[in-house]
Protein backbone atom coordinates (compact mmCIF):
# COMPACT_ATOMS: atom_id res chain seq x y z
CA UNK A 1 0.00 0.00 0.00
CA UNK A 2 1.22 3.57 -0.69
CA UNK A 3 2.63 5.52 2.21
CA UNK A 4 1.73 9.05 3.16
CA UNK A 5 3.58 11.78 1.30
CA UNK A 6 5.40 14.21 3.59
CA UNK A 7 5.08 17.60 1.93
CA UNK A 8 4.22 21.24 2.54
CA UNK A 9 0.78 22.31 3.74
CA UNK A 10 0.25 24.27 0.54
CA UNK A 11 0.97 21.22 -1.62
CA UNK A 12 -1.06 18.90 0.62
CA UNK A 13 -4.17 21.05 0.20
CA UNK A 14 -3.60 21.67 -3.51
CA UNK A 15 -3.25 17.95 -4.17
CA UNK A 16 -6.13 16.68 -2.07
CA UNK A 17 -8.90 19.28 -1.64
CA UNK A 18 -11.08 20.07 -4.65
CA UNK A 19 -14.05 22.34 -5.23
CA UNK A 20 -17.29 20.50 -4.42
CA UNK A 21 -15.67 18.04 -2.00
CA UNK A 22 -17.20 16.85 1.24
CA UNK A 23 -14.58 17.86 3.78
CA UNK A 24 -14.23 16.81 7.41
CA UNK A 25 -12.04 18.87 9.76
CA UNK A 26 -12.17 17.06 13.07
CA UNK A 27 -10.67 17.72 16.49
CA UNK A 28 -12.19 17.50 19.95
CA UNK A 29 -11.42 20.58 22.10
CA UNK A 30 -7.80 20.32 21.01
CA UNK A 31 -5.84 19.41 17.89
CA UNK A 32 -8.30 21.40 15.75
CA UNK A 33 -6.71 21.84 12.29
CA UNK A 34 -6.85 25.64 12.05
CA UNK A 35 -3.77 26.08 9.85
CA UNK A 36 -5.10 23.60 7.29
CA UNK A 37 -8.48 25.34 7.26
CA UNK A 38 -6.77 28.67 6.62
CA UNK A 39 -4.82 27.22 3.70
CA UNK A 40 -8.07 25.88 2.19
CA UNK A 41 -9.47 29.43 2.45
CA UNK A 42 -6.34 30.93 0.87
CA UNK A 43 -6.55 28.50 -2.05
CA UNK A 44 -10.12 29.63 -2.69
CA UNK A 45 -11.89 26.29 -2.46
CA UNK A 46 -15.63 26.60 -3.07
CA UNK A 47 -18.87 24.62 -2.90
CA UNK A 48 -17.65 22.46 -0.02
CA UNK A 49 -19.76 20.31 2.26
CA UNK A 50 -18.17 20.94 5.64
CA UNK A 51 -18.47 18.13 8.19
CA UNK A 52 -17.64 18.31 11.88
CA UNK A 53 -19.25 17.20 15.10
CA UNK A 54 -18.58 20.53 16.80
CA UNK A 55 -17.89 23.31 14.28
CA UNK A 56 -16.33 26.34 15.92
CA UNK A 57 -14.28 29.33 14.78
CA UNK A 58 -12.47 27.66 11.86
CA UNK A 59 -15.78 26.72 10.22
CA UNK A 60 -17.13 30.20 11.00
CA UNK A 61 -14.19 31.57 9.03
CA UNK A 62 -14.57 29.14 6.14
CA UNK A 63 -18.31 29.81 5.88
CA UNK A 64 -17.81 33.58 6.06
CA UNK A 65 -15.22 33.43 3.27
CA UNK A 66 -17.63 31.64 0.95
CA UNK A 67 -16.07 28.17 0.96
CA UNK A 68 -19.19 26.24 1.98
CA UNK A 69 -22.54 25.33 0.48
CA UNK A 70 -23.56 22.83 3.21
CA UNK A 71 -22.76 22.11 6.85
CA UNK A 72 -23.18 18.68 8.46
CA UNK A 73 -22.84 18.97 12.23
CA UNK A 74 -24.14 18.10 15.67
CA UNK A 75 -23.43 21.34 17.55
CA UNK A 76 -22.10 24.70 16.41
CA UNK A 77 -20.81 27.61 18.44
CA UNK A 78 -17.89 29.58 19.83
CA UNK A 79 -17.03 27.39 22.85
CA UNK A 80 -17.62 29.19 26.12
CA UNK A 81 -18.60 32.43 24.34
CA UNK A 82 -21.72 32.12 22.18
CA UNK A 83 -22.88 31.95 18.59
CA UNK A 84 -20.93 31.60 15.37
CA UNK A 85 -22.02 34.84 13.72
CA UNK A 86 -20.75 34.08 10.22
CA UNK A 87 -22.56 30.73 10.27
CA UNK A 88 -25.75 32.41 11.46
CA UNK A 89 -25.48 35.12 8.81
CA UNK A 90 -25.16 32.48 6.08
CA UNK A 91 -28.16 30.50 7.38
CA UNK A 92 -30.40 33.47 8.16
CA UNK A 93 -29.37 36.04 5.52
CA UNK A 94 -27.61 33.96 2.80
CA UNK A 95 -24.37 35.94 3.31
CA UNK A 96 -21.96 35.52 1.68
CA UNK A 97 -23.79 32.49 0.23
CA UNK A 98 -26.79 30.38 1.25
CA UNK A 99 -25.82 27.56 3.61
CA UNK A 100 -27.70 24.27 3.74
CA UNK A 101 -27.55 22.52 7.10
CA UNK A 102 -27.88 18.89 8.14
CA UNK A 103 -28.04 18.55 11.92
CA UNK A 104 -27.46 15.37 13.91
CA UNK A 105 -26.76 14.36 17.47
CA UNK A 106 -23.19 13.78 18.67
CA UNK A 107 -23.86 10.07 19.06
CA UNK A 108 -25.25 9.81 15.55
CA UNK A 109 -22.23 11.43 13.94
CA UNK A 110 -19.77 9.34 15.93
CA UNK A 111 -21.62 6.20 14.85
CA UNK A 112 -21.74 7.44 11.24
CA UNK A 113 -17.97 7.97 11.18
CA UNK A 114 -17.43 4.49 12.62
CA UNK A 115 -19.69 3.00 9.97
CA UNK A 116 -17.78 4.85 7.27
CA UNK A 117 -14.46 3.64 8.67
CA UNK A 118 -15.79 0.07 8.63
CA UNK A 119 -17.03 0.36 5.05
CA UNK A 120 -20.68 -0.05 6.06
CA UNK A 121 -23.51 1.76 4.25
CA UNK A 122 -25.19 3.11 7.37
CA UNK A 123 -24.97 3.43 11.13
CA UNK A 124 -27.61 1.74 13.31
CA UNK A 125 -27.94 2.77 16.95
CA UNK A 126 -30.31 3.72 19.74
CA UNK A 127 -31.02 7.40 19.39
CA UNK A 128 -33.35 10.23 18.37
CA UNK A 129 -35.92 9.04 20.88
CA UNK A 130 -38.25 11.85 21.92
CA UNK A 131 -36.59 14.65 19.95
CA UNK A 132 -37.56 16.63 16.86
CA UNK A 133 -34.47 16.28 14.67
CA UNK A 134 -36.09 13.58 12.48
CA UNK A 135 -38.76 16.15 11.58
CA UNK A 136 -36.18 18.45 9.98
CA UNK A 137 -33.61 15.91 8.74
CA UNK A 138 -34.92 13.34 6.27
CA UNK A 139 -31.65 11.40 6.43
CA UNK A 140 -32.64 10.14 9.86
CA UNK A 141 -34.55 6.90 9.37
CA UNK A 142 -35.64 3.95 11.49
CA UNK A 143 -35.07 0.21 11.08
CA UNK A 144 -36.38 -2.81 12.93
CA UNK A 145 -33.86 -5.16 14.50
CA UNK A 146 -34.30 -8.56 12.81
CA UNK A 147 -33.52 -10.34 16.08
CA UNK A 148 -35.45 -8.40 18.73
CA UNK A 149 -37.94 -6.31 16.77
CA UNK A 150 -36.59 -3.17 18.46
CA UNK A 151 -36.97 0.07 16.51
CA UNK A 152 -33.56 1.65 15.99
CA UNK A 153 -32.29 4.85 14.42
CA UNK A 154 -30.27 4.72 11.20
CA UNK A 155 -28.36 7.34 9.23
CA UNK A 156 -26.02 7.03 6.23
CA UNK A 157 -22.37 6.29 6.95
CA UNK A 158 -20.09 9.32 6.96
CA UNK A 159 -17.68 8.96 4.01
CA UNK A 160 -16.04 12.34 3.36
CA UNK A 161 -13.99 12.93 0.25
CA UNK A 162 -11.28 14.41 2.45
CA UNK A 163 -10.53 14.29 6.17
CA UNK A 164 -8.21 16.86 7.71
CA UNK A 165 -6.81 16.52 11.24
CA UNK A 166 -3.96 17.88 13.35
CA UNK A 167 -1.74 15.61 15.45
CA UNK A 168 1.32 15.84 17.64
CA UNK A 169 3.84 13.86 15.62
CA UNK A 170 4.56 11.90 12.48
CA UNK A 171 7.63 9.81 11.87
CA UNK A 172 9.65 9.87 8.68
CA UNK A 173 7.84 6.79 7.38
CA UNK A 174 4.49 8.60 7.56
CA UNK A 175 2.98 7.09 10.70
CA UNK A 176 1.01 9.55 12.85
CA UNK A 177 0.64 9.86 16.64
CA UNK A 178 -2.32 11.47 18.46
CA UNK A 179 -2.37 11.83 22.24
CA UNK A 180 -4.60 13.50 24.81
CA UNK A 181 -8.35 13.93 24.38
CA UNK A 182 -9.28 12.18 21.16
CA UNK A 183 -12.57 12.60 19.33
CA UNK A 184 -13.34 10.96 15.98
CA UNK A 185 -10.12 11.88 14.17
CA UNK A 186 -9.09 8.27 13.62
CA UNK A 187 -12.51 7.28 12.31
CA UNK A 188 -12.69 10.34 10.04
CA UNK A 189 -9.36 9.49 8.41
CA UNK A 190 -10.28 5.82 7.96
CA UNK A 191 -13.67 6.78 6.47
CA UNK A 192 -12.33 9.33 3.98
CA UNK A 193 -11.14 8.79 0.44
CA UNK A 194 -8.20 11.16 1.02
CA UNK A 195 -6.68 12.63 4.16
CA UNK A 196 -4.33 15.39 5.26
CA UNK A 197 -2.61 15.39 8.64
CA UNK A 198 -0.77 18.43 9.94
CA UNK A 199 1.62 17.75 12.82
CA UNK A 200 3.65 19.73 15.33
CA UNK A 201 6.82 17.93 14.31
CA UNK A 202 8.28 15.08 12.29
CA UNK A 203 10.49 12.77 14.35
CA UNK A 204 12.52 9.59 14.06
CA UNK A 205 10.58 7.76 16.81
CA UNK A 206 6.93 8.47 17.72
CA UNK A 207 7.37 7.31 21.32
CA UNK A 208 3.67 7.15 22.09
CA UNK A 209 2.35 6.59 25.60
CA UNK A 210 -0.47 4.28 26.78
CA UNK A 211 -3.72 4.58 24.79
CA UNK A 212 -2.11 6.74 22.11
CA UNK A 213 -3.72 6.57 18.69
CA UNK A 214 -1.45 5.55 15.83
CA UNK A 215 -2.51 6.06 12.23
CA UNK A 216 -0.25 3.93 10.01
CA UNK A 217 1.19 5.61 6.96
CA UNK A 218 -1.04 3.74 4.51
CA UNK A 219 -4.16 5.38 5.99
CA UNK A 220 -2.96 8.95 5.28
CA UNK A 221 -2.55 10.73 1.93
CA UNK A 222 -0.36 13.68 2.96
CA UNK A 223 1.46 14.92 6.06
CA UNK A 224 2.73 18.46 6.63
CA UNK A 225 4.77 19.73 9.54
CA UNK A 226 2.95 22.84 10.81
CA UNK A 227 4.08 23.92 14.31
CA UNK A 228 1.21 25.63 16.18
CA UNK A 229 -1.13 24.27 13.50
CA UNK A 230 -3.96 23.87 16.00
CA UNK A 231 -3.80 27.40 17.46
CA UNK A 232 -5.93 28.87 19.07
CA UNK A 233 -7.04 25.42 20.26
CA UNK A 234 -4.41 23.47 22.16
CA UNK A 235 -2.08 20.61 21.37
CA UNK A 236 -1.55 18.30 24.33
CA UNK A 237 2.11 18.42 25.32
CA UNK A 238 2.91 21.45 23.16
CA UNK A 239 0.85 24.57 23.96
CA UNK A 240 -2.34 25.58 25.82
CA UNK A 241 -5.65 26.84 24.52
CA UNK A 242 -5.74 30.60 23.93
CA UNK A 243 -9.03 31.48 25.61
CA UNK A 244 -8.56 35.18 24.86
CA UNK A 245 -8.70 34.46 21.12
CA UNK A 246 -12.11 32.83 21.42
CA UNK A 247 -13.41 35.82 23.37
CA UNK A 248 -11.92 38.29 20.88
CA UNK A 249 -13.51 36.46 17.94
CA UNK A 250 -17.06 37.35 18.98
CA UNK A 251 -16.94 41.10 18.14
CA UNK A 252 -14.79 40.43 15.05
CA UNK A 253 -17.31 37.99 13.60
CA UNK A 254 -20.43 40.05 14.35
CA UNK A 255 -19.77 42.61 11.60
CA UNK A 256 -19.22 41.60 7.96
CA UNK A 257 -16.68 44.31 7.15
CA UNK A 258 -14.74 43.78 10.38
CA UNK A 259 -14.66 40.05 9.70
CA UNK A 260 -13.40 40.46 6.14
CA UNK A 261 -10.72 42.95 7.20
CA UNK A 262 -9.50 40.60 9.94
CA UNK A 263 -9.39 37.63 7.56
CA UNK A 264 -7.49 39.62 4.95
CA UNK A 265 -4.87 40.72 7.49
CA UNK A 266 -4.51 37.52 9.55
CA UNK A 267 -5.19 34.75 7.03
CA UNK A 268 -5.15 35.84 3.39
CA UNK A 269 -1.89 37.80 3.62
CA UNK A 270 -0.05 35.08 5.51
CA UNK A 271 1.81 32.11 4.12
CA UNK A 272 0.82 28.49 4.71
CA UNK A 273 1.60 27.45 8.27
CA UNK A 274 2.32 30.94 9.64
CA UNK A 275 -0.69 30.85 11.95
CA UNK A 276 -2.72 33.76 13.22
CA UNK A 277 -0.78 34.83 16.33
Amino acid sequence: MPRAVITSLEEAVAGNVRDGDSLSLEGFTHLIPYAAGHEIIRQGRKDLTLIRMTPDIIFDQMIGMGCARKLVFSWGGNPGVGSLHRMRDAIEQDWPLPLEIEEHSHGAMANAYEAGAAGLPCAVFRGYIGNDLPKVNDRIRAVECPFTGERLAAIPAMRPDVAVIHAQKADRRGNVLLEGIIGVQKEAVLAASRSIVTVEEIVDDLGGGPNAVILPSWTVSAIAAVPNGAFPSYAHGYYPRDNSFYKAWDPIARDRETFRAWMDSHVMQRKAGEGVQ
